[in-house]
């Protein structure tokens, strides 16, 4: 990430005239959906962000572009180095080696100014009001005793989306240009009751609406419910910066194409039960053991354990020592990890030639991912392998056990100290498929149930990481601080002739039977693009936008084509 000169760095600069458009939508009029929360927390962002109290400072802060990081290192607009992720903008905690670029290696999310997981950002410097650039900084340090070693810290996102799609799910949703508009709010209070304890809780809430919908259900309409609530106790033990967090919280400390946070509905992913870490500075280790989170729509506060839903597992982190290639010094990381999943309803029935079976599965995943950059090149290398069994719902059909794979990777160009700080890469990945016609033997289609990202693969989760091969062009510039353009166009292919298309939960229908074959292997065209404005601190507005074009022989089996737009507002403090 150190580009061997420093061409960027900000100092004090006006805020962008920028103008956001194109986000609102027509309702009906006897759907009372917008939480007065969200609106308060508009307006008085946008009012009082104007005065830009939030003014740069004169030390390397990085760009505003990053001021939240989204998981998988390499598609970060510039690269950030170690003493801008320590500057007072940034708010990585202290992990030693693993602070470099967005921290995710850390093990607890990336994270910029703000994180994906709130409690893990570190605002413990500005219980100091001479450290405080922020209208809002008062909240995020709040001493509650004279000495400041008990304080309170105060988080909040309100999150705005609207998006229309053309045919939806490949034209199987039954609906046709279909608009839909959500919201959701997450506000938290970490509570830190000396040098050791933390008390983290999290609010959510989500409405959706619009014309011609489809699919909503607990996950996008929520009145109120506990997102996460949990303890926390961190010491030094041997060298090392030891925790224990015990409740429900979120878990991203694995590669985002396998687990990561439900992103795309508008309650995140959480989990119930407990996860230990141990960070010296160039290790870690990780242990947890959780079940899910029943998601309910009706129930105030509602929301208990979901038995029949399971992570657990562990991970080893390696910051290695640097090396070189070609004379240019490489900083990389690598992370082995095993990790468990039981889980059931649609996305644990096994497809078969005409149909599917129900069930649950149990699988082990054991894996790596191995990250690292130098100043003219980076990459991504990430594996994992897939055995346990498929437990049919009738107790007369005997188990079948599971043996799957997927690989990924992403190679390219970066030149950060060029005004468009240009990356140029190629995006690879593939997931294995099965045998459909098989009623009984092993089961070969790869699965990641527990909402692995969209953003690096597809935004819509109209087609899923299983019995699919994924290739083709990255493209990222970033021509100003707060700005980021980025482009795909992969082209897709089916790894196995005999197993079908999947879309987030389930196979096509389409796609089954004599047309297995009939459809050819190729799928087609994924072209997709955004464009990221941080417009303020507190502010982002991203747009996405892209198509599927199937191949000729898939649309005779029954597929169609489709285009999507998403218009994205996201207020945080």
């Amino acid at each position: 990430m150190q580009t061997g000169r420093q061409s960027w760095c900000v100092t004090k600069r006006k805020k962008p005239d920028l103008f956001v458009a194109g986000c609102g939508a027509v309702l009906p009029e006897k759907k009372r959906w917008v939480p007065w929360a969200s609106a308060a927390l508009m307006a008085s962002v946008f009012l009082v962000g104007q005065k830009r109290a939030d003014a740069q400072i004169a030390e390397k802060v990085p760009p505003t572009v990053e001021t939240m990081p989204g998981a998988g290192v390499i598609g970060q607009p510039r690269r950030i180095p170690a003493e801008q992720n320590r500057s007072r903008k940034r708010h990585q905690g202290d992990w030693g080696a693993f602070n470099w670029g967005n921290g995710e290696f850390a093990g607890f999310g990336p994270v910029g100014t703000y994180g994906a997981a709130p409690w893990a950002e570190d605002w413990s410097s500005k219980k100091d009001p001479k450290n405080r650039t922020d209208f809002l900084d008062p909240l995020k340090a709040i001493r509650l005793n004279e000495s400041g070693s008990i304080w309170l810290s105060l988080s909040g996102e309100s999150r705005i989306r609207n998006w229309y799609e053309s045919n939806p799910q490949l034209g199987t949703a039954g609906k046709q240009h279909s608009g839909r508009f959500t919201v959701r709010n997450l506000f938290g209070a970490d509570l830190h009751l000396g040098q050791h304890w933390r008390v983290f809780g999290q609010l959510n809430n989500g409405e959706a609406a619009g014309w011609n919908y489809y699919g909503y259900n607990s996950t996008w309409r929520r009145r109120l419910g506990v997102q996460q609530l949990f303890v926390g106790y961190e010491r030094k033990l041997l060298g090392a910066k030891t925790g224990v967090m015990v409740g429900r919280q979120q878990f991203l400390d694995a590669p985002s194409w396998l687990v990561y946070m439900r992103e795309t509905p508008n309650v995140p992913l959480s989990w119930n039960g407990a996860r230990g870490y141990a960070m010296w500075n160039r290790i870690r280790l990780d242990l947890y053991n959780f079940v899910g989170t029943q998601v309910t729509k009706d129930t105030i506060m509602g929301g208990g354990f979901d038995d029949g839903t399971r992570l657990y597992g562990g991970n080893i982190g390696i910051a290695l020592k640097p090396f070189s290639i070609a004379g240019e010094q490489v900083h990389s990381f690598l992370d082995l990890f095993w990790m468990g999943f039981h889980y059931g309803g649609k996305s644990a029935a096994v497809a078969l030639y005409k149909g599917s079976q129900a069930g649950t599965q149990t699988r082990q995943n054991g894996g790596f991912r191995w990250y690292g950059s130098a100043p003219s090149f980076e990459y991504e290398l990430g594996g994992v392998y897939q055995g346990g069994r498929f437990h049919p719902g009738s107790s007369t059909v005997a188990s079948r056990p599971v043996s799957a794979w997927a690989v990924r990777s992403v190679l390219g160009w970066r030149h950060s100290s060029s005004s468009l700080h240009p990356f140029l890469g190629v995006q690879a990945e593939a997931y294995s498929g099965g045998d459909n016609r098989r009623k009984e033997g092993t089961v070969g289609t790869f699965s990641a149930p527990f909402s692995p990202r969209n953003g690096t693969f597809d935004l819509t989760r109209t087609i899923a990481r299983a019995n699919i091969i994924s290739a083709g062009p990255l493209v990222s510039i970033a021509p100003r601080p707060f700005m980021n353009i980025r482009i795909r166009v992969p082209y897709l292919w089916r790894q196995s002739m005999n197993d079908g298309l999947y879309n987030s939960s389930s196979p096509f229908s389409f796609l089954s039977g004599a047309k297995l074959r009939q459809a050819g292997r190729a799928v087609g065209w994924q072209p997709q693009g955004q464009v990221q404005f941080q417009l303020q601190q507190h502010i982002n507005w991203q747009i996405d936008g892209g198509a599927i074009l199937m191949t000729h022989r898939m649309r005779r089996a029954g597929g169609q084509n489709g285009t999507y737009m998403l218009s994205t507002i996201t207020l945080r403090f």
